[in-house]
């Protein structure tokens, strides 16, 4: 709940990090520490994933899931930072670092083009951090060379709706699965 998120007035709490990362405030004035997902953070991923509510967690995976697999988390780890490319969000939440929200990319088949997703936690939506994430993963996917970008997302997901037009995605109805939708992004 929004009443349990720590205000941070200064960003001296954050672990030290090195390479890239940045301490960014929220619409609120919470300060998150966004880098990239690292292999340390397995556990924080496990946490994150049993935090969403079930509608949060079916809006990311599209079906109901408990808890993710060992080769589910295998994948969601897997970050080389140029075909696959993950953005953690940090933030002190009564008393521990936890993740709280993420931004990846995965290279498609087709070349040149790219799979996004953001997964906000629930207490955390609506404060601009879902943007954040999904700026830097833009930047991130340009500058890799990638030339579009697309998330295919349940059609009742309205704040990835409402996300992705923000940031300039056009949206289509799925041809081939009337409940979602595609949401495409020109990086050229």
């Amino acid at each position: 709940m929004a009443a349990e998120i720590t205000q941070q007035a200064h960003t001296s709490t954050f672990p030290v990090t090195s390479g890239e990362h940045w301490i960014e405030a929220l619409d609120d004035g919470t300060h998150v520490l966004i880098r990239p997902l690292q292999a340390k953070d397995r556990q924080r991923e496990i946490a994150f994933i049993e935090r969403l509510s079930p509608q949060s967690r079916h809006f990311r995976f599209l079906c109901q899931l408990k808890e993710p697999s060992e080769a589910m988390l295998d994948q969601l780890m897997t970050v080389d930072q140029r075909q696959n490319m993950a953005y953690v969000a940090l933030a002190h939440v009564d008393g521990e670092l936890q993740e709280v929200g993420i931004a990846r990319y995965a290279a498609a088949p087709r070349a040149g083009e790219c799979e996004c997703a953001v997964t906000v936690m629930d207490s955390w939506q609506h404060h601009g951090l879902g943007r954040l994430l999904l700026h830097h993963l833009i930047d991130h996917a340009r500058a890799q060379g990638f030339k579009l970008m697309y998330s295919i997302d349940a059609a009742a997901n309205v704040a990835m709706r409402d996300l992705a037009q923000a940031a300039g995605f056009s949206t289509v109805r799925d041809p081939d699965d009337s409940s979602q939708v595609i949401h495409r992004l020109s990086l050229a």
